[in-house]
């Protein structure tokens, strides 16, 4: 029986997609790979990072909330948030529950994407 692996999380965006992938290259401590072009980008590939971000442009993005996003861990919470939101991300959100504190932030497309932490 194969199994099946995660190869790459997608982000669809409406701009430059190395742009965006430029955000998150930064926000991870990560380069984009270099062929990186308006419509297509990746973070990790040439590191051998696992999963691989791939960023897409795509003509028309699905409308309302995004399904999927990253969850990121931090044991400097505050910091990374302030990092993030340095780099142009906007905090939309923070939440206080079962001992773990977390903040919703959108990248400089809207996409959602979430800093946790332990305080």
């Amino acid at each position: 029986m194969s199994e099946l692996t995660i190869e790459n999380v997608t982000v669809d965006c409406s701009g430059d997609a190395s742009v965006l992938a430029g955000f998150y290259a930064q926000l991870l401590r990560r380069e984009v790979d270099p062929e990186a072009s308006d419509y297509y980008a990746t973070v990790g590939r040439a590191s051998g990072a696992v999963p691989v971000l791939m960023f897409i442009q795509v003509p028309d993005r699905t409308p309302g909330k995004n399904s999927v996003h990253l969850d990121l861990h931090t044991d400097d919470y505050a910091g990374e948030v302030a990092r993030a939101v340095a780099l142009g991300a906007k905090q939309v959100d923070e939440h206080d529950e079962h001992g773990v504190v977390w903040a919703t932030l959108a990248d400089p497309e809207g996409n959602l994407f979430d800093i946790a932490g332990n305080g």
